[in-house]
């Protein structure tokens, strides 16, 4: 049974129930050092800071860090992920990965307009704005700005108002009311855009900031073009999202938000954003470069409003949380739907998604009639020609005597099973995300890029006999001694 947190002061409640919240009452800058502290918390896996005093920034004003971080709690490494998502506390991978996955097959909710919300307890209007008021901190030293969206939703809606797509994309505070950030051509708020570019008229947009925990996780998920996020987190929760109308621009937001931002995105205007230290672990110190403008018209927000900030960086924090294990359920769905034999796909979050790990089912050349090479080829032409694939640069494929969702199981698999000579299928100019550090100057700016598969699949040629078992605990010893050995452990002498 799915649980629905339906704000993010309930996800907050509900991390304090565990122990995963700590408030900070002391005043702290947002000028590094709340981008400090929240990076620090990420390396001890620390529960997420609550900063709730901040220097030059008005009382009542607050910052929640690393809002999907992991934990360093027994039993509760993804806790703050499977309470996002309304599962256990101490949910697993695998369970996380099949959730996600499985909401494919439950009919679409649309969301549930009301009136009102408490998002719209403050409004200011036009003139009013200013979004220097709000904390938005200098995350990262190098950065070029203050970041306001690192984990808030960006609402945008086709011309024809088909489809309403609900994304994630950094947005960088220009001035009391301008922002800037990525807005790339081949994912789907880009696709939107030029929609509207394409009619010489600027996008309407609508971020909306500290939402329900879940909605971070599908705005992160590569679902389909014209499929909604929205009536997608309603299959999920098997409930509609409430939704209130926008002050100045026709689009709808989450109605317990802490905060929204609302106006257009421009056709013809651009400026500086970047640099900012990313997902996979680095940053380019002075590599700015123009992204189109968004001109905000309104700001609405709760009383004492809480932003959520990512401070991305090296592994592991939400941009390989909310961003890698949402890609591998779209992934294990995907090629499901192709009749694949694939029991489970993971993002291992020390890879900065930069891996993609498939477990095949062990009978899988009985039930494909493919060998290696055949099944490898299909599963390539399947992602990298989908938006699930697209920021997906290496795949790891195995069979499922692995647990994939143990990082030092894959290690393992991987130096052991695949060949160092036939073992990397290239796959050649494919479309690619731009921020992985390895790409040459050409490959960002073209979105292209060579891409592989890790073949750590059996052999072909072993029989059944030559097939080799592993040599663990569960392998290689009888259930009966298995058993003894667990019920005396601690006589002994372990504790």
């Amino acid at each position: 049974m799915i649980r629905h947190l339906k704000s993010l002061r309930e996800y907050i409640d509900a991390l304090k129930a565990i122990g995963e919240i700590q408030e900070i009452d002391k005043e702290v800058d947002w000028n590094l050092e709340i981008g400090a502290i929240i990076r620090r918390s990420y390396d001890l896996k620390s529960p997420a800071p609550l900063f709730n005093t901040i220097k030059e920034i008005e009382k009542g004003f607050r910052v929640l860090g690393a809002p999907a971080g992991v934990s360093r709690q027994p039993g509760l490494y993804l806790c703050r992920v499977a309470l996002s998502l309304g599962l256990n506390p101490d949910a697993t991978g695998q369970e996380i990965i099949e959730a996600l996955a499985q909401a494919h097959h439950q009919t679409p909710i649309p969301p549930k307009p009301v009136k009102s919300g408490s998002c719209k307890e403050n409004i200011f209007l036009y003139d009013q704005v200013d979004l220097l008021r709000l904390p938005a901190p200098l995350i990262h030293g190098w950065d070029g700005g203050r970041y306001l969206n690192t984990f808030g939703m960006i609402a945008a809606q086709t011309p024809d108002k088909k489809w309403t797509n609900w994304s994630i994309a950094r947005i960088m505070i220009l001035d009391k009311n301008r922002m800037t950030g990525i807005v790339s051509p081949k994912q789907h708020i880009g696709q939107i855009h030029a929609m509207w570019k394409a009619l010489n008229k600027p996008m309407p947009f609508a971020l909306a900031l500290g939402c329900e925990p879940v909605i971070p996780f599908v705005s992160g998920m590569p679902i389909p073009a014209y499929v909604n996020e929205s009536d997608f987190i309603g299959a999920y929760l098997g409930e509609p999202v409430e939704v209130v109308q926008c002050e100045t621009v026709d689009l709808f937001v989450p109605a317990t938000a802490e905060i929204v931002v609302e106006g257009t995105l421009s056709h013809t205007e651009t400026g500086p954003e970047g640099p900012m230290g990313e997902y996979d672990g680095y940053s380019w110190p002075g590599m700015s470069t123009d992204k189109p403008v968004y001109n905000v018209t309104a700001i609405t927000y709760r009383n004492d409003p809480i932003l959520p900030v990512v401070a991305a960086g090296e592994p592991v924090e939400e941009d390989h949380t909310a961003f890698g294990l949402p890609h591998a359920a779209q992934t294990l769905h995907e090629l499901r739907e192709h009749q694949l034999p694939v029991t489970m796909c993971y993002v291992p979050l020390e890879s900065a998604c930069h891996w993609l790990v498939i477990a095949m089912h062990k009978e899988w050349r009985t039930k494909t009639n493919f060998n290696s090479q055949e099944l490898i080829q299909t599963i390539g032409k399947i992602l990298f020609k989908s938006h699930a694939g697209f920021g997906i640069p290496k795949v790891l494929l195995m069979e499922d005597d692995v647990d994939i969702t143990n990082t030092s199981e894959v290690v393992w698999a991987f130096a052991t099973r695949c060949h160092p000579e036939t073992g990397e299928i290239h796959f050649p100019m494919e479309d690619m995300a731009p921020l992985p550090v390895y790409l040459r100057i050409q490959e960002k700016r073209g979105l292209m890029s060579t891409k592989v598969i890790y073949n750590c699949l059996s052999q072909d040629d072993w029989t059944p006999t030559q097939k080799p078992v592993r040599a663990s605990f569960r392998s290689l010893w009888p259930t009966e001694i298995q058993e003894r050995v667990l019920n005396n452990w601690n006589a002994y002498g372990y504790r």
